[in-house]
């Protein structure tokens, strides 16, 4: 025992000597003394030169104790590997992709080395301190964990202010001690029986923070990237709480480079993390990603601008101590980096006024170990008080979310990918298709397993005014659900079909209220301030210009769907201001009517919105730094390098029922530019979207139980070329439709009008038009109103299946009418033919007998003549049921 502190007594003097303090005598021997550094890698250029830079500057600031490596590598990785000889190491099974659930998440392997090595390292066996750092770390003075203020119970870290889910749902959802939860990571210093307690728990709850999907976003866990990247500091927070250990938190002992540091603190440790400059010069560690920096003899980083040019052009103190920390960073890298080329055997490097700095007593002076100042020794420790709120939590509102389509292969495609992406984006409540179609495509209709369904009958033809409008289809249709179904839902999101979700839109989130719905900024929506808010609504200056994402508490939505309807209709109406100057529609064809319709119907009621520009972003635009969109709407044409999207170019494609159809695969987020962050930022958004889009489709296809994709048929791709072609004939307008109907009348139909006289055929076509107009005005009118009939052939259960998630699916029609119809027409022949033979016999019968009376005459005129008025109304009661 008296060996041990004799030796750790000359430790002390040594590193005293060196920093030129005097030596800590009674404080140090007093305290246990065996530590031991820890830090995780894995087989990688870009943690090999990390680790040259560690290990330089562990000895460089004489860090007591041994240091181990916990080196990740799958078996594939561990055979090409170089850099087995950069520091002491300790190889554990990679983890970065889980064994079970297939997720790909290198930082777990954090968590997953440090338990591998409690278990089977013989060194743990030998500790009672531990030092855990990350790789991308400089030490500048010696870290010795009771020195900064660790107890046994008591763990030391660094502040990570930014974790703000152990303050709000994340915490009570991981952990039964959320008022326990600390903001911490990077610098860790604990005793080793709490580094056994926690370990597990850090691994487990590592585990279920990235599992939990639906609170990756930046609301909820503070990630920028809202990516679930930081789910290994949430599980050791989580996991510290669950073992009940309470953190001195530290915001002194660490820097990242380019902060400033506090006035009389000399941080031990640099988390280079962050990019940093100093002038013109920068360096950021993504940068060097894939760099064989350590493998090249004839590389070092950029070098940086020297002290006296620092002291030229910073006059500020503090900020002076700043770039001077920024500049001993990087060289302290190029340092370590000249020592292992030389341990490589490298030739020795030329002469430079740069390798002479680093090899001068001014560097050395600049870099020499840092000991603990006064003021960091008083810790500033951050002191969180939780206030435990014991009430029981207020539950949140019930949501549904709704989108509008019709009956086409373009919509089905649409429909795919948004129910896809709503159940991956783990948004709260059901969603519902409001599907939009005329009677004849709802028979032909394959896609109605696609979503949960509410049928709606189709006012792409205006049943008024004949006016050709599909985008009216979206207000009328959420007039029918909303007449025709219950809901328990507070709150309607309302989406369009050509959106992909990437996190939850929630009202409380974003701050939706009765009378204040939420939405998007539509800034093109130009009516809003000039003559056109003005001509169709009494209260202009409610009018907002939004739409795209829609949060609206149901109450809202029962009075307004109608005004919504109204107003599209009015403006659709009003052709003479359709101009792009009075509307901003470029194509001046009042295709944004439906826009306008909603914009001016919320003014109606004053609904005032919130809006907000976090929601929905444009694949192809540039998104604002830390904003975690929720929703792409790919409503235009983006781009990617020479790969494009534009969805009118797939109007009619059937990629649902064509097996393993998908769109052109977009590129490898790997194969990007890496220069300019925005284009970057841009481009991996795009590239989402579109993978998305076709991870969908797989899904889909695999639901559909497609066969191989290398075992499909000739035939099988002619036939789906055929249904594509069905499919895009099914698109053409009711128009259209109704003259081909008109022309596929059978031979016997105009056999009969032939035999008519002229002035009969002309009075039965006009009587025939004259129904069939008196059956198209009531079927529409009963439409408008939300009345639900024979005629329509649709019926809506009073309460659906999954709280007004589903409606039944449509009859069709069973050729009743066309079997009838046969019958009566050959009847009606074989009548003709019998009656023909009878006269034939009489008139025979009587040849040559007298002339007969007027009474007689008259008999026989008025019997042939009833004879054809019946059958003329037969035929049409038969042209009644077959428009029916």
């Amino acid at each position: 025992m008296m060996e041990k502190k004799a030796i750790l007594v000359l430790l002390v003097l040594s590193l005293s000597l060196i920093s030129g303090q005097e030596p800590k005598k009674i404080e140090t021997l007093k305290a246990p003394y065996r530590i031991h550094t820890l830090f995780s890698v894995e087989c990688q250029n870009y943690f090999d030169w990390q680790t040259v830079g560690l290990m330089h500057s562990y000895k460089k600031a004489q860090q007591p104790g041994p240091i181990t490596r916990l080196l990740s590598c799958t078996d594939e990785e561990r055979k090409n590997y170089r850099g087995m000889e950069l520091a002491p190491t300790f190889e554990v099974p990679s983890m970065s992709r889980h064994p079970k659930t297939g997720d790909w998440y290198p930082a777990i392997n954090k968590p997953a080395g440090v338990v591998h090595w409690l278990k089977y390292s013989k060194e743990a066996q030998n500790v009672d301190w531990v030092v855990i750092l990350d790789a991308d770390m400089i030490i500048r003075g010696p870290i010795v964990p009771w020195e900064i203020g660790a107890e046994k119970g008591r763990p030391v870290s660094a502040y990570y202010g930014y974790l703000i889910g152990c303050d709000n749902v994340l915490a009570k959802l991981h952990t039964k001690h959320p008022e326990l939860c600390d903001k911490v990571g990077g610098l860790l210093a604990m005793h080793i029986d709490d580094l056994r307690a926690l370990a597990p728990l850090w691994l487990s709850k590592t585990e279920e923070v990235r599992e939990d999907r639906a609170h990756w976003p930046t609301n909820y866990t503070g990630d920028i990237y809202g990516t679930g990247w930081i789910s290994e500091m949430y599980g050791y927070s989580f996991g510290a709480a669950e073992a009940r250990l309470r953190h001195k938190i530290n915001d002194n002992l660490m820097i990242y480079p380019g902060y400033i540091p506090r006035e009389g603190v000399e941080p031990i440790l640099m988390h280079y993390g962050l990019p940093f400059n100093v002038g013109n010069w920068s360096f950021s560690k993504l940068q060097h990603h894939d760099d064989d920096i350590v493998y090249n003899c004839s590389r070092l980083f950029p070098e940086p601008p020297y002290p006296r040019e620092i002291t030229q052009m910073e006059p500020d103190r503090n900020k002076r101590r700043a770039l001077f920390l920024n500049i001993e960073c990087i060289n302290t890298l190029n340092e370590g980096l000249l020592l292992q080329h030389a341990a490589f055997g490298c030739p020795k490097p030329k002469w430079s006024k740069y390798l002479s700095f680093l090899k001068s007593k001014t560097f050395a002076e600049l870099s020499r170990a840092k000991p603990l100042t006064s003021q960091s020794r008083q810790m500033m420790e951050v002191e969180v008080h939780k206030e435990v709120d014991n009430a029981p939590e207020k539950p949140h509102p019930k949501i549904h979310t709704i989108f509008s389509t019709e009956c086409s292969p373009y919509f089905d495609w649409q429909t795919v990918g948004l129910v896809h992406s709503f159940y991956k984006s783990g948004q709260p409540g059901n969603i519902t298709r409001l599907l939009s179609c005329t009677e004849e495509d709802l028979k032909q209709y394959k896609g109605h397993d696609l979503a949960p369904t509410h049928y709606v009958p189709s006012m792409s033809r205006h049943p008024l005014t004949g006016d050709w409008y599909p985008a009216i289809n979206k207000p009328a249709a959420v007039l029918h659900w909303m007449n025709h179904v219950k809901t328990d839902a507070e709150y309607i999101v309302i989406l369009d079909a050509d959106m992909i979700m990437r996190g939850p839109i929630t009202p409380w989130e974003f701050n939706a209220a009765r009378g204040h719905p939420v939405s998007t900024p539509y800034d093109y929506l130009i009516g809003c301030d000039n003559v056109l808010a003005k001509l169709h609504t009494r209260h202009p200056e409610a009018c907002d210009k939004v739409g795209g994402v829609i949060i609206m508490h149901v109450d809202d939505l029962r009075k307004f769907a109608l005004q919504w309807l109204h107003k599209t209709v009015e403006v659709r109406l009003d052709r003479s201001h359709w101009s792009k100057n009075i509307t901003g529609d470029v194509y001046e064809a009042g295709w944004i009517s439906e826009m306008y319709g909603y914009s001016f119907g919320a003014a109606e009621l004053n609904l005032r919105h919130v809006i907000s520009d976090e929601i929905l972003i444009y694949p192809g635009y540039v998104p604002a730094p830390g904003v975690n969109y929720r929703v792409f709407h790919y409503g235009l044409e983006y781009r990617v390098g020479n790969w494009s999207f534009d969805k009118a170019n797939w109007r009619h494609v059937d990629l649902v029922n064509q097996c393993w159809a998908k769109f052109p695969d977009p590129p490898d987020p790997s194969s990007l530019d890496q220069s300019d962050n925005n284009s970057l930022q841009r481009d991996l958004l795009s590239i989402e979207c579109a993978t998305t889009l076709n991870e969908a489709l797989h899904i889909h296809h695999e639901r559909r139980k497609c066969p191989d994709p290398n075992s499909i048929s000739t035939a099988n791709q002619d036939t789906t070329n055929e249904t594509r072609t069905n499919a895009e004939t099914r698109t053409n307008d009711d128009e259209s439709r109704t003259n081909a109907e008109t022309r596929t009348n059978d031979d016997e139909t105009r056999t009969n009008a032939e035999t008519r006289t002229n002035g009969e055929t002309r009075t039965d076509s006009e009587t025939r038009t004259s129904a069939e107009a008196r059956m198209a005005v009531e079927t529409t009118t009963s439409r408008k109103f939300g009345k639900v009939d024979d005629i329509q052939g649709l019926r809506h259960d009073d309460v659906p299946k999954n709280n007004s998630q589903q409606s039944s699916q449509p009859d069709t029609s069973n050729g009743t009418f066309s079997s009838m119809r046969f019958w009566i027409m050959a009847l009606w022949a074989v009548s003709i033919f019998a009656f023909l033979g009878v006269m034939s016999v009489m008139l025979k019968g009587r040849k040559g007998l007298k002339k007969r009376g007027k009474g007689y005459k008259s008999k026989r005129r008025t019997s042939y003549s009833g004879f054809w008025n019946t059958n003329g109304q037969d035929n049409r009661h038969i042209r009644s049921a077959e428009t029916a």
